[in-house]
Formats: structure tokens, sequence, C-alpha cells
């Protein structure tokens, strides 16, 4: 009874593979949904820092420099640890008059008045170096230079910046947690579902001696598969969604970071083994554990 049970329960049935065959659309979805997340989370990131670095801070150059003074100092802002690569801009005081008047118009030079404005170096600072401390620090460092008259940049601007960073900054990992946690929660009951079919195969091998490690194997290697096989799959669908948001708003290539999508894939694909060989793991030895008349 027990062998023909065997036989019967090891028989391939047609309701087996379209079971795998949903788990891994499932599986799919749900890691593409939290990849979605992720993309928004990463842009929204970028986007954030991008808006830090275009915060300008004006160095007011002193009457008496020279040039070679003034090359200096701006060479020694552009090299600076906290500088953002090639945004030191020198705007000499006659350019400046010339961009006021023609805003104001050009009988602001016919007045012939001597220039009240003065040289400026215009750069920006990396995105963890706008803070009120930081700036403060920077200001501090450039002023101590003799051709430095002082430094300017709106602070109201910045403090604001940093503060709505860290509200949204909140914001966005509580919902990635949420996203997380569904995620979790719909890939088990998937891969439940799926082995559900299984139970009482899982449950004849242990009664003609199978050990439980022997049992699990193969049920853990097709979760090793299958979780490999849907992060990839979701990671194809990002790439495609990816590809179509940069062809129609091109605005969007600014916002990518090679490095930190390229870790959202791979976490993606991890993700989705990790909890498909976890799930089984834990499903199979549930099964295992039940009695015979506790399976119907």
């Amino acid at each position: 009874m027990v062998i023909f049970l065997c036989m019967r329960t090891t028989t391939p049935s047609s309701r087996q593979r379209p079971n795998y065959f949903y788990a891994i659309l499932s599986v799919t979805a749900v890691l593409f949904f939290v990849g979605v997340m992720g993309l928004f989370l990463l842009q929204a990131q970028r986007l954030n820092t991008v808006l830090k670095e275009q915060v300008d801070l004006i160095v007011e150059m002193s009457p008496q420099a020279s040039d070679s003074v003034r090359q200096a100092t701006q060479m020694r802002i552009a090299r600076a640890v906290f500088t953002v690569p090639q945004s030191t801009t020198f705007i000499s005081k006659e350019e400046a008059l010339r961009s006021m008047a023609e805003e104001l118009g050009d009988e602001l030079l016919s007045l012939d008045l001597p220039n009240p404005l003065a040289d400026v170096i215009i750069f920006n600072v990396k995105a963890p170096y706008l803070q009120s401390d930081s700036l403060a620090r920077i200001r501090e460092l450039l002023q101590s230079a003799p051709a430095v008259l002082d430094v300017y940049y709106q602070e109201n601007i910045t403090s604001q910046l940093a503060a709505n960073t860290r509200r949204v900054g909140w914001v966005l990992l509580l919902i990635g947690l949420l996203f997380l946690a569904l995620a979790l929660t719909v890939i088990h009951n998937t891969i439940r579902l799926s082995l559900n079919s299984k139970r009482m195969l899982i449950k004849t091998q242990e009664l003609v001696g199978a050990s439980w490690e022997f049992i699990s194997r193969p049920f853990l290697r097709q979760a090793l598969w299958m979780g490999l096989l849907s992060g990839l799959l979701a990671v194809g669908l990002l790439l495609g969604l990816q590809f179509c948001l940069q062809y129609y708003l091109p605005e969007l290539k600014a916002l990518y970071h090679p490095v930190a999508f390229v870790a959202l894939f791979i976490g993606l694909i991890l993700l989705g083994v990790l909890i498909s060989v976890l799930s089984t793991y834990y499903v199979v030895r549930r099964y295992l554990r039940l009695r015979v008349e506790e399976l119907y």
C-alpha cells in the first residue's frame, strides 16, 4: 500500500508544472514591484544629491588680490575634498557688471560710475557637506586666506533642504521596509501553496525511511533555481522599464548611478533566492512534522 501511494504521489500530475510556473510568475511579479520601489528610492536619493550639489557658494575676493593669487585660490577651492568636481567658476567684476547691465539696461554702463562689484569665485559643495556645521567650517577655512573677503551662501535654504532630506529619508525608509515585508509574505505564501500539492509525497518519503535532508534536497534545489530565474526575470523587466523611462524622459539620465543600480539588481536576485530557499525549507519541514491525518 505504501509503495502504491509512493508511486501515485511521485507521478507528475498535470497540476504540478502549472503550479511551478505560477509560482515563478508570482515571485517575479513581487520582485519586480520591489525593484520598482528600489528604483524610485535610488532616483529620489540621487535627485536629492543633485539638488544639494547645485547650491552655490560665493567667495568674494579682495580688490588687492593679484591674478596669480586669485588663480591659486581658485585652484585650492577646486581641489578641496568638499568641492564638486568642475563646479568652480571665476566671475570678474567687469563680467558681473555686464551681466547686470543686460538685466537692468545698458544705461547702467553709460553712467560712468565706479564698479561697485567684486571678483568672485562660485562653486558647489558635495551633498554630505551641505550641513550647517560643515558649511560654517568651510567658510571659516576659506576666510583664513588673505585674498578672500567673505563667503556667502543662503543659510535658510541649506537648513531647510537638510531638514526636508531627513524627513523624506525616513518616509522612504518606512515605505521600503513595508514593501520588503509584503514581499516576504507574498513569496512565502506562494511557495507554500505551490508545495501544498506535494505534501503527501513529502510525508510518504519519510514513511519509507528517507531522511529529512534527503527529502528536502530536491525541493531546495528547485527553490534555488526558481528564485534565481524569478530574480533574473525581474531584473530584465526593470532594465526594460528603466530604458523606456530614460528614452521618453531623457532628464532621468542625470539620476542614473551605475553602481547603485547594479547593487539593486544583485540584491533582487539574492532576495529571490534567499526567500525561496528559506520558505521552501520551512514549508517542507512543517509538512514533515505533521502527522499523516493532519495533512488532509
